[in-house]
């Protein structure tokens, strides 16, 4: 098993910042991609930012320049940034983890989300 945990979210005034960490831990035997959602009430989940094993980055167009993704593979944690905070930010975050876990049969691959933590950003 997998387990992520997350932590940073909060209220903040449009203009702030926050930083949300997301850590795994369990049977990990490597950790590919890693990145953040979010849902805002009434509307789908979207893909915010994510990070590949190698450093690779992609945002979302509403959020470039602004957020910022990191990874510390020693500590299987995934980081965001968030810069410049504004009203329609507001949303449950959540990370992704994809990547391979020990099994008395070898190593198998998962996907595992983390609980999600609400940010408000008030104009």
């Amino acid at each position: 098993q997998v387990q992520l945990v997350e932590s940073g979210g909060g209220l903040v005034q449009a203009g702030g910042s926050l930083r949300l960490s997301c850590a795994a831990s369990g049977s990990i035997f490597s950790i590919n991609a890693m990145g953040w959602y979010r849902q805002a009430p009434g509307k789908q989940r979207e893909l915010v930012a994510a990070i590949t094993s190698r450093g690779g980055t992609n945002y979302a167009d509403s959020v470039k320049g602004r957020f910022t993704i990191s990874r510390d593979n020693a500590k299987n944690t995934v980081y965001l940034q968030m810069n410049s905070l504004k009203p329609e930010d507001t949303a449950v975050y959540y990370c992704n983890v994809y990547g391979s876990r020990y099994t008395p049969s070898g190593p198998s691959t998962f996907g595992s989300w983390g609980q999600g933590t609400q940010v408000t950003v008030s104009s």
